[in-house]
């Protein structure tokens, strides 16, 4: 396994797919089957180019900043800072399971919303 490819394929599969080319996300970044575990994605990689052909059409100016990755074995995990209309602001935790190939088969993530009061002054980055 190249980790640091790994590492530089997540991300660009998630930039791409985020910044409304998911067709073109998964043509080049995802190897014969892809297993998604978002609840509110279908699974298969036709359901991901659905979900975020989606998401573009209903905010375009959504934006994502990749604070976070992380590569062992042939596991990647991306910490995200999302910016969505109307300032609503989140933090994600993506997972991603490579295949021998280099290619994304599998997904799992979590996502928080960035609350506007908090404990401490830590931030959440």
């Amino acid at each position: 396994m190249d980790l640091q490819k790994n590492k530089e394929n997540a991300i660009a599969f998630y930039k791409t797919a985020y910044e409304g080319n998911p067709k073109k996300a998964v043509e080049l970044y995802v190897g014969d089957q892809y297993i998604q575990h978002n609840p509110d994605v279908a699974d298969g990689k036709q359901g991901f180019i659905y979900y975020f052909d989606k998401m573009q059409k209903e905010y375009p100016d959504k934006s994502i900043t990749f604070v976070r990755c992380i590569a062992e074995d042939n596991l990647v995990a991306l910490h995200t800072h999302q910016v969505w209309p109307g300032n609503d602001e989140y933090v994600t935790m993506d997972f991603f399971l490579f295949n021998e190939q280099g290619k994304i088969i599998e997904h799992w993530d979590a996502i928080q919303q960035i609350p506007e009061k908090s404990a401490h002054n830590n931030g959440m980055f």
